[in-house]
């Protein structure tokens, strides 16, 4: 590797013209290309197969109209209830953003409120109309109850007198009298009988119509109370929730969209925000969904990290081209990672998160990995070393380190594809890529940058100094008699004398900064995480105070329902449904909200009592879900949950479960990682377990810091709140990375001192004195650069940020620079053992390039280039 990276810088430092314009060709497309083909970034965190994305997807295919995203306008006139005019303009603004193109539905807050309102009063109404209609119907029925005895009566007074008259003619006809005769002599009996049936056939008819009368009557009222009893039920199930606060101070209005809010055009936020805000003496805030701008990734506070890096650089270096080169070399890397990055937006779907972290990273590793190539190759000129072989074995020595440091970081950050989340996976893969671009520029552009700014490097009074100390007898033994006594001043020789201060004192700070951590609870952010001058903001707050903190985060319920049924048999599905997802612990409301045409899948908003971030809003979640084959049982109703609340308990549950294994992974390839590259036992041992150290000190830190507020005004927190769910597993796989590259360049400077026959401890003072400065400003420059995202504008961030600037300080200067040289002092060679057996089945990978540095001290066999520099011979740096 050694060998082949000094070729490789030989050749950038010689072909510089073609690297340069090999990358500038490479920055040209990679642009172009995120100009032409970026697509928009999302907040909305989704993982296939769950619950949540099935039950999209079935909304999807049976209800486009309820699959959009969703949003909240909130209106607020904070010095008095809204007048008459103010409610008027208000409904006109709302039907105007109705009208534009991408939103699907408005709901008015004033019309809605009205209709709830004046539901109990209608209720009531209809009951009293009722009880008079079936007054009246019951003060009939003895009417007509005695008008059909008195039928019946007449009936069979009828009946008995044809019957009499009947047997009469009978006896007629009996005694010979002939039919005329009969019909004669009876004539009068039997008209007087047909008046009086022809009277009682009027009487039957009169009562059959007045009794189909009562009949109607009775069945309206039946259906009436039905009807009733049907808004009675859809009045309960709305009963905690209220559009227009009861102080008539404040008004929401849900807005449904055609498609996600993450790819709702800019014009159209900036259009809804500013209707919503054209009412003289309201105040209309718009939510989280509507305001967040997730497609900017540069803010004031990262340019204000950028620049104490700078100033770092400035400071160690001496010289304004030799600052400048890193942080060239950063953005360049930035420009590259990023930019392809934002290209492929266009097809795949990546989080927000995604290019800001590879922004981090990109800056904070660029910045590092450069100067430690440039550091050495400025030491190696100071030395009398020709540029070009400082340039090549800086590469191939330096640059050796920076390639394993790198590598570190891309596998963790690669393995986050393990815990199985989509858009998991594809922010450390982006981020990965990001910090491969990084190294590869290390090793190549900046050789050939290198080349053309010459000795430009240093300020003419170093090279003064330099010149003056090359120049006097025996040089090299003096300064490396002064080197050996620098060594034994400072801090790395405080902390070998004194081992177990240094390892006690480390340690109980990072326990202390550790013990927060038990109390993690892990969620995605709302608007109350948010500036409290954003509009988000006001708008979460202002529905907390007004509508109760529930309505920021309600849960959507889909139900599959029965087949074959109709449009009243469904909407009482729907109620019979609702009444058991109110009766769930920690359940406002649940309201019907949407039927299917075809009455086979109903929608219903669950409100719960806090926001979606709180910890009883998980549990509602969790017992809605229990609680789905009991309301199957009892109504026939299949349901499921969806919605961003859900999917957010969904990603946060599985972040927490894939946890565990995704850190027993970084911590069994930081082992074998180490052990293949210091070939000790202790090395990576005590590596990981000082990771594991600051690990935990960051984790307590954040948990203090931004979920109990502790320095919250220090750190703009006004609203304590969850960790963001994923923040945990990138800080593990971040920070692994880079504990493993100061790990690298600390350790191996040890090794070094040791392998040339130092005592161990003096090996460690030496290698520590060699590698602490520039350590030090490589630490400070990441510390400056992930600080800076602490007061980024995608609030999201700030927590990774924090925990990450605090997480290499401390791995840094109290892990890597006290902890580790502590605990190697104690152990002394032992620090070095590793089995024979071992030994012999690990391959050499010669990190540190000594080989290399033997092999291009002017060898046996070497020959002179044209430049009078020594050239190693072919075959001594293959």
């Amino acid at each position: 590797m050694a060998s082949l990276l000094y070729r490789l810088g030989r050749f950038a430092y010689d072909r510089r013209w073609l690297v340069i314009a090999l990358w500038l060709v490479i920055i040209a497309a990679v642009g172009g290309s995120a100009a032409a083909f970026h697509g928009t970034t999302t907040n909305t965190f989704q993982i296939p197969g769950t619950e949540t994305q099935r039950m999209l997807d079935k909304l999807k295919a049976d209800l486009p109209s309820a699959a959009g995203g969703n949003a909240t306008l909130v209106f607020e006139s904070p010095d008095a209830p809204f007048t008459d005019a103010q409610k008027k303009q208000l409904s006109a603004a709302l039907e105007k953003i109705k009208g534009l193109d991408g939103v699907q539905s408005v709901t008015d807050p004033f019309a809605t409120q009205a209709q709830l309102d004046s539901a109990s009063a209608q209720i009531a109404d209809g009951e009293k109309q009722l009880a008079a209609a079936q007054a009246q119907l019951d003060a009939g029925k003895p009417q007509l109850d005695a008008a059909k005895a008195q039928l019946d009566q007449t009936k069979a007074q009828l009946d008995a007198g044809q019957a009499q008259l009947d047997a009469q003619k009978q006896a007629l006809a009996a005694q010979g009298m002939s039919a005329a005769a009969i019909a004669q002599a009876t004539a009068s009996a039997q008209a007087q009988l047909d008046a009086g049936r022809a009277q009682y056939d009027a009487g039957k008819a009169q009562y059959d119509a007045g009794a189909k009368k009562a009949a109607d009557g009775a069945a309206t009222i039946a259906q009436k109370k039905q009807e009733l009893a049907l808004g009675q039920r859809q009045a309960d199930a709305s009963a905690g929730l209220r559009f227009v606060s009861s102080d008539h101070r404040a008004a929401i209005a849900p807005v449904q969209f055609t498609k996600s809010t993450d790819s709702l055009p800019t014009s159209l936020r900036t259009q809804i925000q500013d209707i919503a805000s054209s009412v003289d003496g309201v105040q209309g805030h718009a939510s989280k969904e509507l305001t967040q701008d997730i497609n900017q990734i540069f803010g004031a506070g990262e340019t204000i990290g950028v620049t104490v890096a700078a100033l770092v650089l400035v400071v160690m270096l001496g010289a304004f081209v030799a600052a400048g080169l890193p942080l060239v070399m950063a953005l360049v890397g930035v420009a590259v990672g990023v930019g392809g990055t934002i290209a492929l937006t266009g097809v795949i779907e990546m989080s927000s998160v995604t290019p800001m972290l590879g922004l981090m990273l990109g800056l904070a590793v660029g910045i590092d990995y450069s100067l430690f190539i440039l550091n050495r190759h400025r030491n190696q000129l100071l030395g009398g070393m020709d540029p070009r072989q400082s340039v090549a074995l800086a590469i191939g020595t330096s640059g050796t380190a920076v390639v394993f440091a790198g590598l570190t970081v891309v596998i963790a950050l690669v393995a986050l594809v393990v815990p199985g989340l989509p858009f998991l996976a594809v922010m450390g893969v982006a981020a990965a890529a990001t910090v491969a671009v990084a190294v590869i520029i290390a090793v190549t552009l900046l050789p050939a940058l290198l080349s053309l700014v010459g000795k430009h490097i240093i300020s003419k009074r170093r090279w003064a100094k330099a010149a003056r100390e090359n120049t006097q007898p025996g040089h090299g033994v003096v300064e490396a008699r002064e080197d050996l006594a620098k060594s034994n001043r400072g801090w790395g020789a405080w902390v070998t004398r004194h081992p177990w201060i240094a390892v006690v004192a480390s340690v109980i700070l990072l326990g202390v900064l550790t013990l927060p951590a038990s109390q993690l609870h892990l969620a995605l952010p709302d608007g109350g995480a948010d500036p409290v001058d954003s509009t988000s903001f006001k708008a979460y707050d202002a529905t907390g105070k007004y509508f109760g903190a529930g309505m920021t985060g309600p849960i959507v319920v889909v139900g599959e329902l029965p087949a074959g049924l109709d449009d009243a048999a469904a909407k009482v599905k729907q109620l019979d449904v609702a009444d058991q997802l109110r009766a769930v612990p920690g359940v406002v409301a649940a309201v019907p909200l949407a039927l299917s045409p075809d009455h086979h899948t109903a929608v219903f908003r669950v409100i719960p009592t806090e926001g979606p971030a709180s910890a009883s809003t998980v549990q509602v979640v969790h017992d809605l879900r229990s609680q789905g084959s009991a309301i199957q049982s009892r109504t026939g109703v299949s349901i499921g949950l969806t919605g961003q609340t859900a999917a957010n308990v969904d990603v946060t549950s599985k972040i927490a479960d894939a946890l565990p294994v995704y850190l027993a992974i970084v911590v069994g390839l930081s082992f074998l990682l180490l052990l293949l590259v210091f070939r000790s036992l202790l090395v990576p041992i005590l590596a990981t377990a000082g990771f594991l150290l600051s690990l935990g000190a960051a984790f307590g830190s954040v948990v203090a810091v931004y979920q109990w507020g502790w320095l919250g005004p220090v750190f703009d927190i006004t609203h304590p709140g969850p960790i963001l769910s994923f923040m945990p597993i990138l800080l593990i796989g971040i920070l692994f990375g880079l504990a493993m590259d100061y790990q690298v360049f600390i350790t191996s400077g040890i090794r070094e001192s040791y392998a040339h026959g130092q005592e161990a401890h003096l090996a460690i003072r030496t290698g520590f004195h060699h590698a602490a400065r520039v350590i030090t400003a490589a630490a400070i420059i990441m510390v400056s650069v992930f600080a800076g995202f602490i007061f980024s504008h995608l609030t999201m961030v700030r927590p990774l940020g924090f925990g990450l600037a605090l997480g290499v300080l401390l791995d840094a200067f109290v892990v890597r620079m006290t902890l580790v040289p502590a605990i190697m002092r104690l152990f002394g060679k032992a620090a070095w053992w590793l089995p024979r057996w071992l030994d012999r089945i690990l391959p050499d990978l010669d990190i540190e390039g000594a080989k290399l540095e033997r092999a291009t001290a002017a060898p046996h066999g070497a020959h002179v280039d044209g430049g009078g520099q020594p050239e190693p011979a072919a075959d001594s740096v293959r």
